[in-house]
């Protein structure tokens, strides 16, 4: 794979399985992450498969599943 960057075409990232949470709604909104090699993680909107992907380290991962878990950014789904 060629060098990733942050805000590339989620098209250029080619042989790379992307997945979203079982827990997205039915009209697919939601966003999907797929392993990179070398294992760093992207992101994208799935209404916008073709669109930017965003790069993040494992450590940056890590961080925001740890955050998640521990209910840090529940705030964000309450609709306030």
């Amino acid at each position: 794979m060629h060098d990733v960057y942050n805000g590339m075409a989620a098209t250029e990232l080619h042989g790379v399985v992307w997945q979203k949470s079982r827990h997205s709604n039915s009209q697919g909104s939601c966003v999907e992450f797929a392993k990179l090699p070398g294992g760093h993680v992207a992101v994208r909107n799935s209404r916008y498969p073709n669109g930017p992907a965003l790069v993040y380290t494992p450590a940056e991962i890590e961080a925001l599943l740890l955050g998640v878990k521990d209910g840090e950014f529940d705030h964000l789904a309450d609709g306030g």
